[in-house]
Protein backbone atom coordinates (compact mmCIF):
# COMPACT_ATOMS: atom_id res chain seq x y z
CA UNK A 1 0.00 0.00 0.00
CA UNK A 2 2.83 2.40 0.93
CA UNK A 3 4.54 1.68 -2.39
CA UNK A 4 1.32 2.38 -4.28
CA UNK A 5 0.83 5.69 -2.44
CA UNK A 6 4.36 6.79 -3.25
CA UNK A 7 3.86 5.97 -6.94
CA UNK A 8 0.56 7.86 -7.20
CA UNK A 9 0.66 10.70 -4.65
CA UNK A 10 -1.80 12.82 -6.62
CA UNK A 11 -4.63 10.39 -5.75
CA UNK A 12 -6.48 10.94 -2.47
CA UNK A 13 -6.59 7.90 -0.17
CA UNK A 14 -8.89 7.25 2.75
CA UNK A 15 -9.26 4.83 5.61
CA UNK A 16 -11.98 4.63 8.20
CA UNK A 17 -10.81 4.09 11.81
CA UNK A 18 -13.75 4.56 14.13
CA UNK A 19 -15.89 5.57 11.13
CA UNK A 20 -13.84 8.77 10.54
CA UNK A 21 -12.63 9.70 7.07
CA UNK A 22 -9.02 10.98 6.85
CA UNK A 23 -7.41 12.22 3.64
CA UNK A 24 -3.72 11.44 2.96
CA UNK A 25 -3.19 13.19 -0.37
CA UNK A 26 -2.77 16.80 0.87
CA UNK A 27 -0.50 15.67 3.71
CA UNK A 28 1.79 13.78 1.33
CA UNK A 29 1.84 16.74 -1.05
CA UNK A 30 2.77 19.09 1.81
CA UNK A 31 5.63 16.84 2.94
CA UNK A 32 6.93 16.55 -0.60
CA UNK A 33 6.97 20.33 -0.96
CA UNK A 34 8.97 20.67 2.26
CA UNK A 35 11.58 18.22 1.01
CA UNK A 36 11.70 19.19 -2.67
CA UNK A 37 15.09 20.19 -4.00
CA UNK A 38 16.03 23.03 -6.30
CA UNK A 39 17.04 21.93 -9.79
CA UNK A 40 19.92 23.84 -11.38
CA UNK A 41 20.16 23.46 -15.15
CA UNK A 42 22.86 24.66 -17.57
CA UNK A 43 20.50 27.36 -18.86
CA UNK A 44 19.86 28.72 -15.35
CA UNK A 45 23.60 29.00 -14.71
CA UNK A 46 23.91 31.59 -17.46
CA UNK A 47 20.68 33.43 -16.60
CA UNK A 48 21.35 36.16 -14.04
CA UNK A 49 19.96 39.62 -13.31
CA UNK A 50 23.12 40.67 -11.48
CA UNK A 51 26.19 42.26 -13.03
CA UNK A 52 29.07 39.88 -13.77
CA UNK A 53 32.00 42.23 -13.24
CA UNK A 54 34.12 40.77 -10.40
CA UNK A 55 37.51 39.22 -11.07
CA UNK A 56 39.48 36.63 -9.13
CA UNK A 57 41.51 39.41 -7.48
CA UNK A 58 38.28 41.04 -6.31
CA UNK A 59 37.19 37.77 -4.68
CA UNK A 60 40.56 37.30 -2.98
CA UNK A 61 40.42 40.85 -1.61
CA UNK A 62 36.84 40.30 -0.44
CA UNK A 63 37.74 37.04 1.32
CA UNK A 64 40.89 38.46 2.92
CA UNK A 65 39.11 41.64 4.01
CA UNK A 66 36.17 39.89 5.64
CA UNK A 67 38.32 37.20 7.30
CA UNK A 68 41.33 39.29 8.34
CA UNK A 69 39.38 41.70 10.52
CA UNK A 70 40.35 43.54 13.68
CA UNK A 71 40.78 40.18 15.43
CA UNK A 72 44.32 39.92 14.06
CA UNK A 73 45.21 42.92 16.26
CA UNK A 74 43.71 41.38 19.42
CA UNK A 75 43.24 37.61 19.14
CA UNK A 76 46.93 36.72 18.97
CA UNK A 77 47.56 38.40 22.31
CA UNK A 78 44.65 36.74 24.06
CA UNK A 79 45.49 33.22 22.89
CA UNK A 80 49.25 33.57 23.40
CA UNK A 81 48.89 34.71 27.00
CA UNK A 82 46.11 32.39 28.12
CA UNK A 83 46.55 29.17 26.13
CA UNK A 84 49.48 28.70 23.78
CA UNK A 85 52.40 30.99 24.53
CA UNK A 86 54.86 31.19 21.61
CA UNK A 87 53.34 28.02 20.13
CA UNK A 88 50.41 30.16 18.98
CA UNK A 89 52.01 29.96 15.55
CA UNK A 90 51.24 26.22 15.57
CA UNK A 91 47.73 26.96 16.87
CA UNK A 92 47.08 29.11 13.82
CA UNK A 93 48.55 26.40 11.57
CA UNK A 94 46.20 23.74 12.99
CA UNK A 95 43.23 26.10 12.75
CA UNK A 96 44.16 26.98 9.17
CA UNK A 97 44.26 23.30 8.15
CA UNK A 98 40.77 22.77 9.58
CA UNK A 99 39.53 25.92 7.83
CA UNK A 100 40.98 24.78 4.52
CA UNK A 101 38.89 21.60 4.75
CA UNK A 102 35.74 23.70 5.10
CA UNK A 103 37.00 26.05 2.40
CA UNK A 104 37.47 23.18 -0.05
CA UNK A 105 33.86 22.13 0.54
CA UNK A 106 32.70 25.67 -0.28
CA UNK A 107 34.99 25.69 -3.30
CA UNK A 108 33.50 22.44 -4.58
CA UNK A 109 29.95 23.70 -4.17
CA UNK A 110 30.87 27.05 -5.67
CA UNK A 111 32.27 25.36 -8.78
CA UNK A 112 29.32 23.01 -9.18
CA UNK A 113 26.55 25.53 -8.35
CA UNK A 114 27.89 28.99 -9.27
CA UNK A 115 24.76 30.89 -8.22
CA UNK A 116 24.00 33.46 -5.54
CA UNK A 117 23.00 32.00 -2.18
CA UNK A 118 26.03 30.37 -0.55
CA UNK A 119 25.10 27.72 2.07
CA UNK A 120 21.38 28.44 1.61
CA UNK A 121 21.52 27.49 -2.07
CA UNK A 122 23.77 24.49 -1.46
CA UNK A 123 21.32 23.18 1.13
CA UNK A 124 18.39 23.78 -1.23
CA UNK A 125 20.08 21.83 -4.03
CA UNK A 126 21.24 18.87 -1.91
CA UNK A 127 18.84 18.47 1.03
CA UNK A 128 15.56 20.27 0.45
CA UNK A 129 13.46 23.39 0.84
CA UNK A 130 12.73 23.17 4.57
CA UNK A 131 16.38 22.87 5.55
CA UNK A 132 17.32 25.58 3.04
CA UNK A 133 14.78 27.92 4.66
CA UNK A 134 16.28 27.25 8.11
CA UNK A 135 19.84 27.66 6.80
CA UNK A 136 18.93 30.90 5.06
CA UNK A 137 17.49 32.43 8.21
CA UNK A 138 20.54 31.32 10.20
CA UNK A 139 22.75 33.11 7.68
CA UNK A 140 20.58 36.23 7.82
CA UNK A 141 20.73 36.40 11.62
CA UNK A 142 24.48 35.75 11.58
CA UNK A 143 25.21 38.52 9.07
CA UNK A 144 22.83 41.02 10.73
CA UNK A 145 24.42 40.49 14.15
CA UNK A 146 27.91 40.56 12.63
CA UNK A 147 27.23 43.81 10.78
CA UNK A 148 25.79 45.50 13.86
CA UNK A 149 28.63 44.29 16.08
CA UNK A 150 31.41 45.41 13.75
CA UNK A 151 29.76 48.80 13.24
CA UNK A 152 29.65 49.37 16.99
CA UNK A 153 33.26 48.21 17.30
CA UNK A 154 34.28 50.67 14.54
CA UNK A 155 32.44 53.45 16.33
CA UNK A 156 34.07 52.55 19.66
CA UNK A 157 37.57 52.40 18.15
CA UNK A 158 37.15 55.76 16.44
CA UNK A 159 35.80 57.23 19.68
CA UNK A 160 38.90 56.00 21.51
CA UNK A 161 41.14 57.84 19.04
CA UNK A 162 39.18 61.04 19.71
CA UNK A 163 39.48 60.71 23.46
CA UNK A 164 35.94 59.33 23.91
CA UNK A 165 34.38 62.68 22.97
CA UNK A 166 31.61 61.10 20.88
CA UNK A 167 30.59 58.76 23.69
CA UNK A 168 30.64 61.61 26.21
CA UNK A 169 28.32 63.74 24.03
CA UNK A 170 25.74 61.00 23.43
CA UNK A 171 25.97 59.81 27.02
CA UNK A 172 25.15 63.32 28.20
CA UNK A 173 22.28 64.18 25.88
CA UNK A 174 20.86 60.82 24.72
CA UNK A 175 21.34 58.55 27.71
CA UNK A 176 19.06 55.46 27.90
CA UNK A 177 18.37 53.70 31.18
CA UNK A 178 16.84 50.43 29.98
CA UNK A 179 18.15 46.96 30.68
CA UNK A 180 19.33 45.06 27.60
CA UNK A 181 19.91 48.27 25.63
CA UNK A 182 23.06 50.26 25.11
CA UNK A 183 23.96 53.11 27.43
CA UNK A 184 23.21 55.51 24.59
CA UNK A 185 22.06 55.14 20.96
CA UNK A 186 25.06 54.79 18.69
CA UNK A 187 24.05 57.07 15.84
CA UNK A 188 27.59 56.97 14.47
CA UNK A 189 27.29 53.19 13.96
CA UNK A 190 23.94 53.44 12.18
CA UNK A 191 25.25 56.20 9.89
CA UNK A 192 28.20 53.98 9.05
CA UNK A 193 25.91 51.06 8.17
CA UNK A 194 23.61 53.22 6.06
CA UNK A 195 26.61 54.73 4.25
CA UNK A 196 27.89 51.26 3.45
CA UNK A 197 24.41 50.14 2.34
CA UNK A 198 24.30 53.09 -0.05
CA UNK A 199 27.71 52.14 -1.44
CA UNK A 200 26.63 48.54 -1.98
CA UNK A 201 23.39 49.70 -3.63
CA UNK A 202 25.35 51.89 -6.04
CA UNK A 203 27.15 48.90 -7.51
CA UNK A 204 29.24 45.84 -6.70
CA UNK A 205 32.19 47.01 -8.78
CA UNK A 206 32.55 50.23 -6.78
CA UNK A 207 32.18 48.32 -3.51
CA UNK A 208 34.91 45.89 -4.56
CA UNK A 209 37.23 48.79 -5.39
CA UNK A 210 36.75 50.37 -1.94
CA UNK A 211 37.29 46.98 -0.30
CA UNK A 212 40.58 46.49 -2.17
CA UNK A 213 41.87 49.87 -0.96
CA UNK A 214 41.12 49.17 2.71
CA UNK A 215 42.42 45.61 2.46
CA UNK A 216 45.68 46.83 0.90
CA UNK A 217 46.21 49.33 3.75
CA UNK A 218 45.47 46.61 6.31
CA UNK A 219 47.99 44.24 4.70
CA UNK A 220 50.65 46.98 4.62
CA UNK A 221 50.15 47.68 8.33
CA UNK A 222 50.43 43.97 9.13
CA UNK A 223 53.63 43.76 7.08
CA UNK A 224 54.98 46.67 9.11
CA UNK A 225 54.11 44.79 12.33
CA UNK A 226 55.84 41.62 11.12
CA UNK A 227 59.01 43.36 9.97
CA UNK A 228 59.15 45.38 13.18
CA UNK A 229 58.72 42.27 15.27
CA UNK A 230 61.49 40.41 13.51
CA UNK A 231 63.81 43.44 13.75
CA UNK A 232 63.16 44.19 17.43
CA UNK A 233 62.38 40.62 18.47
CA UNK A 234 64.40 38.44 20.83
CA UNK A 235 64.52 34.65 20.48
CA UNK A 236 65.04 34.38 24.24
CA UNK A 237 61.35 35.21 24.63
CA UNK A 238 60.64 31.74 23.20
CA UNK A 239 63.12 30.08 25.60
CA UNK A 240 62.02 31.17 29.08
CA UNK A 241 62.82 28.48 31.66
CA UNK A 242 60.44 27.19 34.29
CA UNK A 243 62.78 28.41 37.03
CA UNK A 244 62.62 31.93 35.64
CA UNK A 245 58.82 31.80 35.50
CA UNK A 246 58.64 30.55 39.10
CA UNK A 247 60.80 33.44 40.25
CA UNK A 248 58.63 35.85 38.29
CA UNK A 249 55.50 34.35 39.90
CA UNK A 250 57.06 34.88 43.34
CA UNK A 251 57.81 38.49 42.39
CA UNK A 252 54.34 39.46 41.14
CA UNK A 253 52.55 37.66 44.00
CA UNK A 254 54.87 39.12 46.67
CA UNK A 255 55.85 35.74 48.06
CA UNK A 256 58.79 35.34 50.39
CA UNK A 257 60.30 32.15 48.96
CA UNK A 258 60.13 30.19 45.69
CA UNK A 259 59.86 26.88 47.55
CA UNK A 260 56.74 24.84 46.71
CA UNK A 261 55.64 27.54 44.25
CA UNK A 262 54.16 26.58 40.89
CA UNK A 263 54.60 28.85 37.92
CA UNK A 264 51.46 30.74 36.94
CA UNK A 265 52.62 30.85 33.32
CA UNK A 266 53.31 27.23 32.44
CA UNK A 267 56.64 25.45 32.21
CA UNK A 268 58.30 27.86 29.79
CA UNK A 269 59.87 27.15 26.43
CA UNK A 270 58.07 27.15 23.09
CA UNK A 271 55.05 25.27 24.50
CA UNK A 272 54.68 26.56 28.06
CA UNK A 273 51.21 25.03 28.45
CA UNK A 274 52.01 21.81 26.60
CA UNK A 275 50.45 20.49 23.42
CA UNK A 276 47.06 20.62 25.15
CA UNK A 277 47.39 24.38 25.41
CA UNK A 278 48.37 24.59 21.75
CA UNK A 279 45.24 22.66 20.77
CA UNK A 280 43.09 24.82 23.04
CA UNK A 281 44.53 27.87 21.30
CA UNK A 282 43.81 26.32 17.90
CA UNK A 283 40.14 25.90 18.87
CA UNK A 284 39.94 29.64 19.52
CA UNK A 285 42.03 30.57 16.48
CA UNK A 286 39.66 28.63 14.21
CA UNK A 287 37.09 31.42 14.53
CA UNK A 288 39.65 33.87 13.16
CA UNK A 289 39.22 32.23 9.74
CA UNK A 290 35.46 32.73 9.55
CA UNK A 291 34.42 35.10 6.78
CA UNK A 292 35.67 33.52 3.56
CA UNK A 293 32.17 32.13 2.92
CA UNK A 294 31.10 35.56 1.62
CA UNK A 295 32.95 34.66 -1.59
CA UNK A 296 30.39 31.94 -2.24
CA UNK A 297 27.59 34.54 -2.43
CA UNK A 298 29.13 36.13 -5.55
CA UNK A 299 28.32 33.25 -7.90
CA UNK A 300 26.28 35.47 -10.24
CA UNK A 301 28.56 38.52 -10.08
CA UNK A 302 31.96 37.02 -10.92
CA UNK A 303 33.13 36.64 -14.50
CA UNK A 304 34.28 33.02 -14.31
CA UNK A 305 32.67 31.59 -11.15
CA UNK A 306 33.61 27.95 -11.63
CA UNK A 307 37.28 28.90 -11.62
CA UNK A 308 37.37 32.15 -9.64
CA UNK A 309 35.41 31.01 -6.57
CA UNK A 310 37.66 28.02 -5.67
CA UNK A 311 40.82 30.04 -6.31
CA UNK A 312 39.46 32.97 -4.31
CA UNK A 313 38.54 30.86 -1.27
CA UNK A 314 41.77 28.87 -1.06
CA UNK A 315 44.04 31.87 -1.77
CA UNK A 316 42.29 34.11 0.76
CA UNK A 317 42.67 31.45 3.46
CA UNK A 318 46.37 31.11 2.62
CA UNK A 319 46.94 34.86 2.83
CA UNK A 320 45.05 35.07 6.13
CA UNK A 321 47.09 32.24 7.63
CA UNK A 322 50.36 33.90 6.64
CA UNK A 323 49.19 37.16 8.22
CA UNK A 324 48.06 35.52 11.47
CA UNK A 325 51.25 33.43 11.60
CA UNK A 326 53.52 36.42 11.02
CA UNK A 327 51.76 38.76 13.46
CA UNK A 328 51.62 36.18 16.26
CA UNK A 329 55.30 35.31 15.76
CA UNK A 330 56.31 38.99 15.76
CA UNK A 331 54.24 39.69 18.88
CA UNK A 332 55.69 36.85 20.94
CA UNK A 333 59.23 37.74 19.79
CA UNK A 334 58.87 41.40 20.74
CA UNK A 335 57.85 40.70 24.33
CA UNK A 336 57.44 37.64 26.60
CA UNK A 337 54.05 35.98 26.26
CA UNK A 338 53.22 36.42 29.96
CA UNK A 339 53.57 40.22 29.69
CA UNK A 340 51.26 40.60 26.68
CA UNK A 341 48.27 42.88 27.19
CA UNK A 342 45.15 40.94 26.22
CA UNK A 343 43.08 43.97 25.21
CA UNK A 344 45.72 45.93 23.31
CA UNK A 345 48.67 43.61 22.61
CA UNK A 346 50.39 45.32 19.67
CA UNK A 347 50.50 48.92 21.02
CA UNK A 348 51.82 47.63 24.36
CA UNK A 349 54.40 45.48 22.56
CA UNK A 350 55.66 48.48 20.60
CA UNK A 351 55.88 50.47 23.85
CA UNK A 352 57.87 47.56 25.33
CA UNK A 353 60.51 47.69 22.57
CA UNK A 354 60.66 51.50 22.57
CA UNK A 355 58.62 52.16 19.43
CA UNK A 356 55.67 53.92 21.07
CA UNK A 357 54.55 56.05 18.06
CA UNK A 358 54.00 52.85 16.05
CA UNK A 359 50.72 52.44 17.94
CA UNK A 360 49.17 55.06 15.64
CA UNK A 361 50.04 52.93 12.62
CA UNK A 362 48.36 50.00 14.37
CA UNK A 363 45.28 52.16 15.01
CA UNK A 364 45.01 53.00 11.29
CA UNK A 365 45.33 49.32 10.39
CA UNK A 366 42.72 48.40 12.97
CA UNK A 367 40.19 50.86 11.50
CA UNK A 368 40.89 49.59 7.97
CA UNK A 369 40.46 46.01 9.19
CA UNK A 370 37.16 46.91 10.83
CA UNK A 371 36.04 48.61 7.60
CA UNK A 372 36.76 45.55 5.46
CA UNK A 373 35.21 43.29 8.08
CA UNK A 374 32.08 45.45 8.07
CA UNK A 375 31.92 45.29 4.29
CA UNK A 376 32.46 41.52 4.47
CA UNK A 377 29.50 41.16 6.84
CA UNK A 378 27.25 43.50 4.89
CA UNK A 379 28.08 42.29 1.38
CA UNK A 380 26.62 38.73 1.52
CA UNK A 381 23.48 39.65 3.50
CA UNK A 382 21.55 41.24 0.58
CA UNK A 383 22.60 38.33 -1.66
CA UNK A 384 21.01 35.83 0.74
CA UNK A 385 17.83 37.93 0.92
CA UNK A 386 17.82 38.24 -2.87
CA UNK A 387 18.24 34.50 -3.43
CA UNK A 388 15.51 33.55 -0.93
CA UNK A 389 13.11 36.14 -2.34
CA UNK A 390 13.72 34.92 -5.88
CA UNK A 391 12.89 31.37 -4.77
CA UNK A 392 9.66 32.56 -3.12
CA UNK A 393 10.78 32.01 0.48
CA UNK A 394 10.80 35.75 1.30
CA UNK A 395 8.93 38.81 0.05
CA UNK A 396 9.19 39.18 -3.71
CA UNK A 397 10.16 42.87 -3.64
CA UNK A 398 13.53 41.86 -2.13
CA UNK A 399 14.43 40.28 -5.47
CA UNK A 400 14.29 43.61 -7.34
CA UNK A 401 17.50 44.88 -8.92
CA UNK A 402 18.50 48.39 -9.95
CA UNK A 403 19.53 49.65 -13.37
CA UNK A 404 23.14 48.99 -12.32
CA UNK A 405 22.18 45.34 -11.75
CA UNK A 406 22.51 45.51 -7.96
CA UNK A 407 20.01 43.98 -5.45
CA UNK A 408 19.05 47.44 -4.22
CA UNK A 409 15.85 46.51 -2.34
CA UNK A 410 17.55 43.74 -0.38
CA UNK A 411 20.59 45.94 0.31
CA UNK A 412 18.60 48.86 1.71
CA UNK A 413 16.41 46.53 3.76
CA UNK A 414 19.46 44.80 5.21
CA UNK A 415 21.02 48.18 6.02
CA UNK A 416 17.92 49.41 7.85
CA UNK A 417 17.58 46.24 9.94
CA UNK A 418 21.28 46.09 10.83
CA UNK A 419 21.37 49.81 11.57
CA UNK A 420 18.39 49.64 13.92
CA UNK A 421 19.91 46.68 15.76
CA UNK A 422 23.33 48.32 16.02
CA UNK A 423 21.90 51.60 17.32
CA UNK A 424 20.33 50.34 20.52
CA UNK A 425 21.72 46.91 21.38
CA UNK A 426 24.76 46.77 23.63
CA UNK A 427 25.14 42.99 23.93
CA UNK A 428 26.26 42.72 20.29
CA UNK A 429 29.69 44.17 20.99
CA UNK A 430 30.95 40.95 22.54
CA UNK A 431 30.15 38.94 19.43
Amino acid sequence: VADYICRYPEVEYYYWPSSKMITCGPALSFVRRLLRRKIITLDSLEDSKLCRCLSTVDLIALGVGSTLGAGVYVLAGEVAKADSGPSIVLSFLIAALASVMAGLCYAEFGARVPKTGSAYLYTYVTVGELWAFITGWNLILSYVIGTSSVARAWSGTFDELLGKQIGYFFRTYFRMNYSGLAEYPDFFAVCLILLLAGLLSFGVKESAWVNKVFTAVNILVLLFVMISGFVKGDMNNWKKTEEFLINYTVYIENLSSPENVTSAFGVGGFMPYGFTGTLAGAATCFYAFIGFDCIATTGEEVKNPQKAIPIGIVTSLLVCFMAYFGVSAALTLMMPYYLIDEKSPLPVAFEYVGWGPAKYVVAVGSLCALSTSLLGSMFPLPRILFAMARDGLLFRFLAKVSKRQSPVAATLTAGCISGKLGTFRSCLIGT
